[in-house]
């Protein structure tokens, strides 16, 4: 007898709408986020000049650049590379010429208040 239930999930996200975030010119396709935990995957799209204010990682954090570069007190991630940070990691990051990359997250970031 099969299965009947899928073992993939096909996401059609070319046609996705982008969603506004509560950051200027960050947009963001969730693409998969577990049903009983706080991990997700979405892709995230920072228009030049844009900013992600100070947070901190409440889990692992993976990014990998598809376009353009995305920048922090510790470095540059330019396209075609990775970066990922680790639990309790605070940074603030900016995209000077626009991005757009996927993010994978074991849970979401805790925004912090400018001091």
């Amino acid at each position: 007898m099969t299965d009947p239930t899928p073992n993939s999930e096909y996401v059609d996200a070319k046609h996705m709408e982008w969603e506004a975030t509560d950051f200027p010119g960050v947009a963001m396709k969730l693409l998969w986020k577990e049903v009983n935990g706080n991990g997700f995957t979405a892709l995230f799209q920072m228009a030049p000049g844009s900013r992600l204010p100070r947070h901190r990682h409440q889990g692992v954090e993976q990014t990998f650049v598809l376009e353009g570069s995305l920048v922090d007190e510790e470095g540059v991630c330019t396209a075609g590379n990775f970066v990922w940070r680790q639990p309790g990691s605070v940074h603030s990051a900016h995209s000077p010429d626009g991005c757009l990359s996927l993010g994978i997250f074991q849970a979401p970031n805790e925004f912090l208040k400018d001091k």
